[in-house]
């Protein structure tokens, strides 16, 4: 029986959130949750997290996996709160110790922090196997995006995170650290030569464009064919200068700096500081107007 997909859109970060189910036993998993926040004032919501809520009480399931395919840089994981309303293990990519070593150092976290990837639940390792429901899964280690993501694919269904866009948008950009755009070319080779065209393919983010609304599906065979940036025979030479050229004129991200400080403890907050208080961290002078050129 088929994978059943509903989806939530937050459209500050243009991002799609989704819950996945075994119709059968009606087990669940929520993908990629966000967390509202509202940089000029600091504030965080749960809005658009109860949305995904919502969905697991009408539908009436029992949510077995919380999952994240990455560290995400645009958006803040709204896992913390989704973790207060079900008992479900928090999961990422095994690399995610690696994003954790390298912005640990970036945002002088407390002494105590850990980089061993210990404030979740599991570690996924390339190729594992799990299950959602009676509904089998495998993670895929997909970098170039990031070190640390991955893709799941459960059932007919592939959540490629940052890794595809819809085919008329292309790829993520490559340009974050330890990102590479021969690695993801090669990430997306990989999933193209596993899956057949007939799975349904689920991406994270999607801005729309002058002719449509924002989408999040399409298909592996639509990808493979059609995709503007690795579709049609386009080499890896060929999206590698593609990708770099392009990646050069891209501005950080505007949540970067919290979002990562926050996602790689699972969305925690900090702990609060002597006067109770909890804050974030933004390193001054650090970078130039573009996220690969240092100052």
């Amino acid at each position: 029986m088929s994978l059943t997909v509903r989806h939530v859109f937050h459209a500050p970060s243009h991002t799609f959130s989704y819950v996945v189910w075994d119709p059968a036993s009606r087990q669940a998993a929520i993908i990629d949750p966000v967390l509202d926040f509202d940089a000029s004032s600091g504030r965080t919501a749960t809005d658009t997290a109860e949305q995904i809520l919502a969905i697991v009480q009408e539908e009436q399931l029992c949510v077995e996996w919380l999952l994240e395919t990455h560290a995400h840089a645009d958006h803040i994981t709204a896992v913390p709160f989704l973790k207060t309303q079900f008992d479900a293990p928090v999961a990422i990519g095994e690399r995610i110790v690696e994003v954790q070593q390298r912005f640990a150092k970036l945002f002088n976290l407390e002494a105590d922090f850990q980089t061993d990837g210990s404030q979740f639940d599991h570690l996924f390792a390339d190729r594992e196997t799990f299950s959602v429901g009676n509904i089998p899964a495998q993670v895929f280690h997909t970098p170039g995006h990031t070190s640390d993501h991955i893709t799941y694919v459960i059932g007919d269904a592939v959540f490629c995170g940052d890794t595809l866009f819809m085919p008329d948008a292309g790829t993520a950009r490559c340009d974050f650290p330890a990102g590479s755009a021969k690695a993801l070319y090669r990430s997306i080779q990989q999933l193209f030569d596993a899956l057949p065209d007939s799975h349904r393919v689920f991406v994270l983010h999607d801005y729309g464009t002058d002719d449509r609304e924002p989408a999040f599906m399409s298909s592996i065979g639509e990808q493979r064919q059609n995709n503007i940036h690795v579709g049609s025979g386009i080499s890896e030479a060929e999206f590698v200068a593609m990708r770099e050229a392009r990646d050069a004129t891209l501005p950080m991200p505007a949540l970067i700096l919290p979002a990562v400080q926050l996602n790689i403890r699972t969305g925690q907050l900090p702990p609060p500081e002597e006067n109770g208080l909890r804050y974030l961290k933004i390193p001054l002078n650090e970078f130039g107007p573009y996220w690969g050129s240092d100052s």
